[in-house]
């Protein structure tokens, strides 16, 4: 009851105002030990049966947190603390980068869905990655949750040359985070979406494959998608998948589709421009490809689902589509910090492993 309140007075604020004010309100929360220590008991379910054993990591819940919420790791506590298995921070990108201009975040509150054009914007991989170091250095670094790394490459890094760019990601973040996803799917970098094609992508994978099994230790690799691709171009990438090998795929980040928005909608989504669409409208999509690609390529390569879950129910029918864990985004900005404790309960009662 209190977070519809919450909400109402937040969406008052324009999006990206409301994302500092909500953080900076959890940190301060989360500061003082026993307000902490009485969310984590609120907010966490702790059960045996919701682990998780995935590309050789050891998931608390599937439940996890994409990528674009936290961009710079700066509130891992916090989000440990709303019971989340896993965040993936980023995306990163070599040098820092102010993104695009604003506004470029947009609500569809008709469709619970977003607009967004932010264009990776991030403090850079060395600032990133010493903050990382710090965490794990102290007493934070002895937490359970996964932490995952998404990168990409800088705007003006040509094409030709964006395997330096996931390739100084990797290399930099190899000792502090736990795995890595190559983000060529964002909409909000011009080119970016041309990397997705097979020979662009084989050239960045597989410099980074060659990387990290020359490691004592390598980290599972994964690639996150468009939801627009075609069905040539998604038997492309499951090709792809098998022959490097990657460790998973994430599916899929937003579209650049407007089909099937409210009238309401509609009209916000002229007015806000170009960005990619993420929220309810997007569900029915990724669930399609999340199973498309676990029939092509079984149960070898794990996905993790990602695109218009809020509740229990889209949980379980991405995982029933194939998927081993699922992301969270938009949802939590609609749904709120329950959004995880829900959903885990919501599998328990209904015995989804």
């Amino acid at each position: 009851m209190i977070y519809p309140l919450l909400r109402q007075m937040l969406f008052k604020l324009s999006p990206e105002k409301a994302h500092h004010v909500s953080m900076s309100m959890l940190h301060t929360a989360c500061s003082i030990g026993p307000v902490r220590s009485a969310m984590r008991q609120m907010l966490t379910v702790t059960d045996k049966r919701l682990e998780k054993e995935v590309f050789g990591l050891r998931f608390r819940n599937p439940v996890g947190l994409g990528a674009g919420f936290d961009k710079n790791a700066s509130y891992l506590k916090e989000l440990e603390t709303l019971g989340f298995g896993f965040v993936e921070i980023g995306t990163i990108t070599p040098k820092a980068q102010p993104g695009n201009e604003q506004p470029r975040l947009f609500r569809l509150p008709a469709d619970k869905a977003l607009i967004n054009r932010m264009g990776f914007n991030n403090d850079g991989v060395e600032a990133i990655a010493q903050k990382l170091e710090k965490r794990l250095s102290s007493k934070a670094g002895s937490s359970s949750m996964i932490i995952g790394g998404n990168i990409g490459k800088n705007k003006v890094t040509a094409n030709e040359e964006a395997w330096r760019d996931y390739e100084i990601c990797f290399r930099r973040l190899f000792d502090v985070v736990d795995y890595f996803v190559v983000n060529v799917s964002s909409p909000n970098t011009p080119g970016l979406r041309e990397l997705q094609e097979k020979e662009a992508l084989r050239k960045i994978l597989s410099q980074l494959q060659e990387i990290n099994q020359g490691k004592n230790n390598p980290k599972p690799l994964l690639l996150k998608i468009a939801p627009d691709l075609t069905e040539g171009q998604l038997a492309d990438i499951a090709s792809l998948a098998t022959e490097i090998p990657l460790s998973g795929l994430v599916a899929t980040n937003t579209t650049i589709s407007r089909e099937g928005l409210t009238a309401p909608s509609q009209q916000k989504s002229a007015a806000a421009g170009a960005g990619g669409l993420s929220g309810k409208p997007l569900t029915a999509r990724a669930t399609e490809i999340v199973s498309y690609l676990h029939r092509s390529i079984g149960s070898n390569i794990p996905i993790i689902a990602s695109g218009g879950i809020f509740t229990g129910n889209d949980a379980k029918e991405k995982l029933d589509a194939g998927a081993e864990l699922v992301q969270v985004w938009t949802g939590f900005i609609y749904e709120g910090p329950f959004i995880t404790s829900n959903i885990c309960k919501h599998l328990l009662h209904n015995n989804v492993k």
